[in-house]
Formats: structure tokens, C-alpha cells, sequence
């Protein structure tokens, strides 16, 4: 059995817990969990073991968050996150996956210190107001970079951050697009033959600690203040890239 292995099993969990934190509205987070878990399994094992689990994530952060999200966001993003999903499983074969991660990573850092600098010492920048069609091809990115390795996260933010929602409807519109994008993950997932039963044996296993994570992000997000919220999210935006460009160069 895969978790049988101390190693694998701690890395693992410490991947589940990330995607918890995201689930529960840390966006970007997630990004981190097949990294991770890839450490110590073949890339495609680590993403194939944590697909379900996202899934199971889902129901508890979109419960969460039911009343807090935006439609007209989600009405862009997902139709171009479903033909970015539909990219990502056509060439999953050839695509040199490390130059995506080392390039997505170095947009996703300069953003996070760019947002970081604009706003610096409390300022008030208004709100992004760019049409809807950007944010589909945002959306396209993001079904792309989820489908090659849960790293939907740092596109969806390039988009959605500046537009300065308020923390819990950002959370929420997160929870609700990413719900949306696991589901339509799942065939192709299947189509490419890796939800083995030692995959599936994991997953469940893994279930009950990705669903207490992000019962508890859920309650950590729900009381921060708004400026503290969009201040971790730049913070984890600027180290997420610096994880991402570290991992394509070694």
C-alpha cells in the first residue's frame, strides 16, 4: 500500500494539508500540494491521488461558502477553464512540464511583489474593472495549469485579486470555479488510466484530514480582517512562485 512508507506518507499529508488551507480559502495554496507530494511519487500518482480529495474538499468549502461568491466571475472563467482542462489532457504528453511550472511561478512571484509594492503601507488601490473576456482567457490558464498539477490557483488570483472583492466572496467564488474544474478533471483523469486501487486506498484514507484542514481555514478566513486577508494572499502568491521556479530548476 503507498502509505505504508513513513516517508510517503508524511509527505502526503503535509500535500493534503495545503490543499485544506486552499480549499478553505487560502487561494494559491493548493498549487503547492503535488510538489509536494511528487517529492516522494511520480508526479502523475500525486496528482491522481489528490484529484479525489480535492473533490471531497469541495463539498465542504462550497457548503462554506454557499452565500459568498461571485457568478459573473465564474460565468467567464469556467467555460475558458474547461477549454484550458481540454489543452492540458490533449498534450499532457509532451508538454516539458518544468518550463510551465518554471515560467507560470515567475509571473505568479512578480505579481505577488508588484500587488505587494502598489499597495504598500495601507494605500488604497481601486479596483481592477477589465471585461469579462480577460478573465476567460485567464480561465484558460487556470484549466490548464489545474489539470497538468492542481496549480489552477496563481492565474485565478492574477485575475481575481486586483478586482478587490470582498475576502469572504473571493474565498467563496475560489471554492465554486475550482469545485467546478475538479469535477470536469475527472474524465480525463480516468481516460488516462491512473486512478489505480492503491491511488483510490490513499485518497480515502487521506479524506478525513483534508476535511478537518479546511473546516479550520474556513474559520481562520471568516475572521480576518479584509486588508490582513489580501496581504497572505500576496505573501503566498510571492513564495508559491519562488516554490514553483525552484522546482523547474532542479
Amino acid at each position: 500500500m503507498l502509505l505504508s512508507d513513513p516517508v510517503i506518507l508524511s509527505a502526503c499529508a503535509f500535500a493534503v494539508i495545503l490543499v485544506g488551507m486552499a480549499k478553505g480559502g487560502f487561494s494559491g495554496l493548493g498549487a503547492l500540494g503535488t510538489p509536494v507530494a511528487a517529492l516522494v511519487l511520480p508526479p502523475t500518482v500525486a496528482a491522481a491521488i489528490l484529484l479525489p480529495i480535492l473533490i471531497v474538499q469541495d463539498v465542504v468549502s462550497v457548503w462554506s461558502f454557499r452565500h459568498s461568491w461571485d457568478r459573473w466571475i465564474v460565468g467567464w472563467m469556467l467555460p475558458g477553464a474547461i477549454i484550458g482542462i481540454g489543452i492540458g489532457w490533449a498534450i499532457a504528453a509532451s508538454v516539458d512540464e518544468k518550463i510551465m511550472m518554471a515560467v507560470l511561478g515567475a509571473i505568479t512571484l512578480l505579481f505577488g511583489v508588484y500587488r505587494m509594492w502598489v499597495e504598500r503601507g495601507g494605500r488604497v488601490v481601486a479596483a481592477s474593472t477589465s471585461s469579462g473576456w480577460v478573465g476567460s482567457l485567464f480561465g484558460v490558464a487556470t484549466g490548464f495549469t489545474s489539470q497538468i498539477a492542481h496549480a489552477g490557483g496563481p492565474p485565478f488570483q492574477m485575475w481575481v485579486t486586483p478586482r478587490k472583492l470582498p475576502h469572504l466572496r473571493y474565498a467563496g467564488t475560489n471554492s465554486i470555479l475550482f469545485a467546478a474544474i475538479n469535477w470536469v478533471k475527472v474524465p480525463s483523469y480516468m481516460a488516462l488510466g491512473i486512478f489505480t486501487h492503491d491511488v483510490m486506498i490513499a485518497a480515502a484514507l487521506l479524506v478525513p484530514l483534508a476535511i478537518i484542514t479546511t473546516l479550520i481555514s474556513v474559520r481562520i478566513v471568516r475572521v480576518l480582517k479584509p486588508e490582513r486577508f489580501y496581504t497572505i494572499i500576496y505573501v503566498l502568491m510571492v513564495l508559491l512562485g519562488g516554490k514553483l521556479i525552484l522546482d523547474a530548476v532542479i
